[in-house]
């Protein structure tokens, strides 16, 4: 299998880099090519706007690439997420595409364009505490389909998002269809009231609504309020579900962290 990385938002760190590069080497069973566009510097950015989309493309049509791995999250993605999608070639639609957070934005859209696409390590992992392991676990499922690298509760259609790229995707170009699936969220470095707020938001949408259920990953890094919120994000979660009449499923093995698990975007069958 020949993966391609391209980076949609934030620069990939050149250790990060190396070290995924090793691993490929040793376990010998697929190649990996990281477009130079990975390390280029804009402000926030890996490259202007205009060298992201154009690595991104380059990459979703070369037929000689079987899939494409999001370098790392941030933020980016959106401001050429419906471009990027525009007219997509053959060969775009028959490769699979992986990452999560920031790169939701793109995996939203090109499952709705037809892809495969799946929420899961990035390369960028490698560099958090027993990052090693979250590489391994999307190359598993990259190149053998290996289900022990799944979110383990899995039953059936199911997305994966960031709450924050969530909230912010609906209504766009990119919302997909979220009809009867299992939607898994979870969220990094916010407010607890931003959390609440998101959640007024998200679960107010009339296509959320139409989903299954709604399951909580890890919601970590939380900043500090004054005064205390007064509640958690499970208890937050529990209460727009409950108010908003979608089933809350528990909770999720997904997160900004090593221990995240994949899960292959797929629709409910009419």
């Amino acid at each position: 299998m020949r993966i391609a990385v391209v980076a949609p938002s934030c620069t990939l760190k050149r250790e990060a880099a190396e070290a995924v590069q090793g691993i490929i080497a040793e376990r010998g069973d697929s190649e990996l090519v990281i477009h130079p566009q990975c390390f280029l510097s804009d402000g926030h950015f890996a490259g202007p706007d205009s060298a992201r989309l154009a690595a991104l493309r380059e990459v979703m049509n070369d037929p000689a690439v079987d899939a494409v791995w999001f370098a790392r999250g941030g933020y980016g993605s959106n401001r050429i997420a419906e471009a990027a999608l525009a007219d997509l070639p053959e060969a775009a639609l028959a490769k699979t595409y992986m990452g999560y957070s920031d790169a939701g934005f793109l995996l939203a859209g090109l499952h709705k364009a037809g892809a495969e696409v799946a929420w899961g390590p990035m390369p960028q992992d490698v560099v958090r505490s027993d990052g090693e392991g979250a590489i391994r676990r999307a190359l598993d499922w990259l190149v053998r389909r290996d289900p022990s690298a799944l979110e383990p509760q899995l039953d059936g259609p199911a997305m994966a998002f960031n709450l924050t790229v969530l909230s912010n995707l609906l209504g766009t170009p990119l919302e997909p269809d979220f009809a009867r699936v299992d939607l898994l969220i979870e969220d990094i470095g916010e407010h607890l009231y931003r959390t609440d707020r998101t959640m007024f938001h998200v679960t107010s949408s009339a296509a959320v609504r139409k989903a299954r259920q709604i399951r909580l990953g890890r919601v970590v890094d939380i900043l500090p309020n004054d005064p205390d919120f007064g509640s958690d994000a499970v208890a937050i979660v529990e209460d727009w579900c409950r108010r908003s009449g979608i089933r809350y499923g528990g909770r999720a093995d997904i997160g900004h962290d090593a221990a995240n698990r994949v899960v292959p975007f797929a629709t409910a069958s009419i």
